[in-house]
């Protein structure tokens, strides 16, 4: 029985995770990549990222990568994080 409330206790608080992160840009520096600031694209870059990090995520991958993070981030999170340091944009958390 413990076993089982721990396990919802742990899923529940993977799904806010993954709808709670908000992730902080630098919009005034540039990361390197580009020449000029990406800062006006922000809107576009961050509706496109969550939407590549939750088609590309499960529960069980946010799981996995839950539990074996130090840091203790969400597979969703560390999509969301790359993509828009993909696409130029000074990710601070």
């Amino acid at each position: 029985m413990r076993k089982v409330v721990l396990l919802m206790v742990l899923s529940l608080t993977l799904l806010q995770a993954c709808a709670s992160y908000k992730p902080i840009i630098d919009s005034k520096g540039r990361s390197g990549t580009f020449n000029e600031t990406r800062a006006e694209e922000i809107t576009d870059d961050k509706q496109h990222c969550e939407y590549v990090a939750k088609s590309n995520t499960s529960k069980l991958k946010n799981l996995n990568t839950w539990l074996s993070s130090p840091t203790l981030d969400t597979h969703y999170s560390n999509l969301y994080r790359k993509c828009l340091q993909g696409r130029g944009h000074s990710v601070l958390n």
